[in-house]
């Protein structure tokens, strides 16, 4: 037993804080903290700390690798973490993190959480460990609450926008920023993917698929974005491509 007891650096986690956003959630942000603390990658006035999601997995070493992109996929849709792209090669795709303390400040101090001490009272609560966390935020929706929700959509439609351009230019076809399209698009942004995500997979794709008269008809948004086959795709092998070809979408 003795050898289960803190033989490395233990994970900690406020009690707090795990009722008022979940376990697991609590978890992450607590250890993105650490990262963030030791960080000496400052961009945009914030400290960042980048990892892909399979070198966060051996960091908690008891959840499955679609658990954590779970996890920071309900901390980024609560504002809680902010995500970036500050690669060098346009092509990589290993994400960047840093938090919202304002955000989190805030969430601290709404009903449901005020000083600190959080209050159950008509206060739903997230699902447990390993379950799709669904949390509310409980701060007063005000104007500039609405513009920066706008903006943030406005910011997804032109990058998904920027995906169905890439993928026109190396396909050589003329699909067309519908509705359809553009929601495939965007629901993987939801995920928590970006920009750079999807250049890989249109590239690796079109490596694979664009001389074989079969699989060219695949090469389409509706294979591509699928929410059952995009991270499959995203993970298989890079390929090389120009930096031409993508300079005008960053």
């Amino acid at each position: 037993m003795g050898n289960l007891l803190y033989p490395t650096s233990p994970l900690v986690v406020n009690p707090d804080l795990a009722k008022l956003i979940g376990l697991n959630e609590a978890i992450v942000l607590q250890q993105l903290h650490y990262w963030l603390k030791k960080s000496n990658n400052t961009f945009n006035g914030r400290k960042w700390a980048f990892n892909t999601y399979d070198d966060w997995q051996k960091q908690f070493k008891w959840w499955s690798s679609r658990t954590v992109r779970r996890t920071f996929t309900s901390l980024i849709k609560q504002g809680l973490v902010i995500t970036g792209n500050f690669n060098k090669k346009g092509y990589d795709k290993t994400k960047w993190y840093s938090i919202d303390y304002e955000k989190l400040e805030q969430l601290v101090d709404s009903p449901c959480g005020q000083n600190g001490h959080i209050k159950r009272t008509d206060c739903p609560h997230p699902s447990g460990q390993n379950d799709q966390t669904n949390t509310r935020d409980y701060t007063e929706i005000t104007t500039e609450t609405n513009k920066t929700t706008m903006s943030s959509s406005d910011e997804h439609d032109r990058t998904a926008q920027k995906v169905i351009d890439y993928l026109n230019q190396k396909t050589s076809r003329h699909y067309r920023n519908t509705n359809a399209n553009l929601r495939l698009i965007k629901a993987r942004i939801k995920d928590g993917f970006v920009l750079s995500d999807f250049i890989v997979v249109i590239d690796n794709k079109v490596s694979q698929w664009g001389n074989d008269p079969k699989m060219q008809k695949y090469l389409r948004p509706a294979t591509l974005f699928n929410a059952s086959k995009f991270e499959g795709y995203l993970n298989e092998r890079t390929v090389e491509r120009r930096g031409s070809d993508v300079d005008g979408l960053f």
